[in-house]
């Protein structure tokens, strides 16, 4: 099969990507403009500035909604382009020239290589940056709330060694409460801090601990008891960001290297949500093949003529869009509620929808 690039293929890649982004401009046009007049009120009240609007809100909006929808976006754009194709008989002069099948799909997985790598730069380098100043207008000038930590019993190893104790803790005072710190050699305890509270300083970015007491404990297990009189600052690995952040929000500032690091952070500590975690970082490396799988089976299903013309086959690519993003979400919640392992989540629709497209291959017309 000849690879090297042609006139046709040329043609077929610009009609491809020509689409795609015609779609996603036009629908993100739409979108702003409904959202607009639907937060018209909160700007006037909140006196959010024109500039923060334009900039800190909807130009960090379009990089979300594109890669919320880039599968839909992908899939619609090549059922309609290539549906007219059909329905102008290009596609069988090409066919009937003596190109087979198999190489008339070779622009499209070249166009959907190229959407692949944009997904992928997208949700690892733009989404992380875009999200963190789209949250930041968000609790400005939507929200204003504070976010209440109702955990209870938090237990947390902040380093090698060294663990955190609070019974409660509140936002509003960032203070917590009952609080001990441990710390342990070769799974031996030789430290142990209790304080009524911890109170981070702002200032010196410590946490302020009040009305303690420490217990050593030596090689010979012979225990040193110290009853503090004063306050102490002490410097560990803990921030109060970290009771304020929403997972499913913090999640979307996070680029996959720093999302790797958190959930060895999460590991370290013992948490119990890190399946979230494992879900979006898996998912960030699938969800760009699911490029290749589309275009696929939209390529397959659109080169043939049906009744109801070009309407038809869009019907058809909006529904298996929607299945597959349906079928996504579902895979998500079994995985975070569930049993299901975070990895085998994220690809089982590729690989659903991979046996799909090969099937529809085999039934379009050669």
């Amino acid at each position: 099969m000849n690879l090297r690039i042609g006139i046709l293929d040329r043609y077929i890649i610009k009609k491809f990507l020509g689409t795609f982004f015609f779609t996603i401009m036009l629908i993100i046009v739409i979108v702003i403009v409904f959202d607009i007049s639907e937060r018209i009120d909160q700007f006037i009240d909140r006196k959010a500035p024109l500039k923060a609007i334009v900039f800190d809100y909807y130009m960090n909006f379009i990089p979300y909604f594109i890669s919320l929808f880039s599968s839909l976006f992908i899939f619609v754009s090549v059922i309609f382009f290539t549906s007219k194709m059909a329905y102008q008989s290009e596609i069988i002069a090409i066919l009937s020239s003596g190109v087979s099948f198999r190489r008339f799909l070779y622009p499209y997985l070249l166009g959907a290589c190229f959407l692949a790598l944009f997904s992928f730069f997208l949700n690892d380098v733009i989404m992380p940056i875009a999200n963190t100043k789209r949250l930041a207008f968000e609790d400005i000038y939507f929200r204003r709330s504070t976010i209440v930590f109702n955990e209870r019993n938090v237990h947390k190893q902040v380093e090698p060694g060294l663990f955190v104790y609070f019974e409660s803790y509140s936002n509003a005072a960032e203070t917590a409460y009952q609080f001990s710190l441990q710390r342990f050699e070769n799974d031996i305890m030789t430290s142990k801090l209790m304080a009524s509270s911890a109170v981070w300083n702002k200032e010196s970015e410590k946490w302020t601990i009040r009305d303690y007491f420490v217990r050593d404990i030596d090689s010979l297990r012979q225990e040193t008891l110290y009853i503090g009189t004063a306050n102490i600052d002490t410097t560990i690995n803990l921030h109060p960001d970290e009771f304020r952040r929403r997972a499913d929000k913090f999640i979307e500032t996070m680029s996959i290297s720093q999302l790797i690091e958190f959930i060895e952070d999460l590991r370290m500590q013992g948490a119990d949500n890190i399946n979230l975690f494992l879900i979006e970082l898996h998912r960030r490396i699938a969800f760009p093949f699911s490029t290749f799988i589309l275009t696929l089976i939209g390529a397959s299903l659109s080169t043939r003529k049906v009744r109801g013309g070009i309407g038809i086959h869009v019907a058809i690519g909006i529904a298996i869009s929607f299945l597959y993003i349906l079928f996504m979400q579902f895979s998500v919640e079994f995985a975070t509620k569930g049993n299901l392992q975070p990895a085998i989540a994220a690809w089982v629709p590729n690989f659903i929808f991979g046996i799909v497209g090969l099937f529809l291959y085999k039934l379009a017309p050669k």
